[in-house]
């Protein structure tokens, strides 16, 4: 399929986000108020200009390609930066104390730690100084994609991802080319059940977002940690379960500010595993200024 030189137009965008997530021609004609046959021949043009199939269609609706996943992150990206255009130019154009005020909804992505423990106090400065911002925070788990995938595909402005865990902020981008930066590396370290003579002898607790291959490498080399034999649904509740006897856990720092009396938590040394906290956002949004004052304020977290 050829591509043209002309230029998918705004409503053109909206068509082709509204029938990915409402997954047919006929829900997203109704989301639009347009006819079934505007968004089909909307979605035909569209492909015709990009020169590529963007969307399955089969009895059960419309399912995007890898072409069409792309184009809808794309388009998503495309109709923020609309949403946010008037904020961004009045508030470059004041003047004097009230030069860069920032105001609008601020979109992030965040996993349950950082949700809990980084994101707070930040958040706190900008609104202080920014009273205008109004900030949407989504916990997203950091499994496959993750948060670095809410960014690419358009749903977050900003994510806080494990940037060497596996997923698009691990591979630059997945191709999406979002833009990364370290926040904070944090150490993991043992934690098991306080008092306990020989915590080594536990059980292994585990959660499926501590999948990243810089943890499983070191842990592999580690002839005293057994198989995981109990996995939980997060790190909060592997903490629980280790406080009331059922395991021993590795965790990492954040998620240990949650700790309490009934556990011990040892360090695992110089050569124990790192995790890398960060911000994953796009090249266009690092430049607007809701996104570069949340990033300012995360950097001033010290604690």
């Amino acid at each position: 399929m050829a591509g043209s030189t002309d230029e998918l137009a705004p409503h053109e965008l909206r068509v082709l986000v509204a029938v990915a997530e409402t997954g047919g021609f006929s829900a997203a004609a109704a989301r639009l108020g347009l006819t079934q046959s505007a968004v089909s021949h909307s979605v035909r043009g569209s492909e015709a200009k990009v020169g590529a199939v963007l969307f399955e269609r089969g009895r059960s609706g419309a399912s995007p390609t890898p072409a069409g996943e792309r184009a809808v992150g794309l388009a998503r990206r495309i109709l923020r930066l609309y949403e946010v255009l008037g904020a961004e130019v009045r508030g470059a154009g004041r003047t004097g104390p009230d030069r860069d005020t920032v105001e609008g909804v601020l979109r992030i992505a965040a996993f349950r730690s950082a949700a809990l423990h980084l994101l707070p106090p930040a958040l706190e400065r900008l609104t202080a100084r920014h009273p205008g911002i109004r900030p949407e925070v989504r916990v997203v788990r950091e499994l496959g994609a993750g948060t670095a995938g809410e960014v690419a595909a358009g749903r977050a402005d900003l994510g806080i991802a494990t940037l060497n865990a596996t997923g698009p902020a691990a591979r630059d981008g997945g191709g999406a080319g979002l833009l990364t930066g370290v926040l904070r590396e944090e150490a993991y370290a043992l934690v098991h059940p306080a008092g306990h003579p020989d915590p080594k002898a536990l059980p292994l607790l585990d959660w499926d977002e501590n999948c990243g291959s810089y943890t499983r490498d070191w842990w592999r080399a580690q002839d005293w940690i057994p198989r995981a034999t109990v996995k939980a649904e997060d790190d909060g509740m592997v903490l629980t379960m280790v406080g009331r006897g059922l395991g021993m856990a590795i965790l990492p720092e954040l998620s240990l500010r949650e700790a309490t009396n009934a556990v011990d938590i040892t360090g695992l040394g110089p050569s124990g595993p790192v995790r890398r906290v960060g911000y994953v956002t796009t090249p266009e949004f690092a430049s607007t200024l809701a996104v570069r004052a949340l990033i300012r304020e995360l950097r001033s977290e010290k604690a």
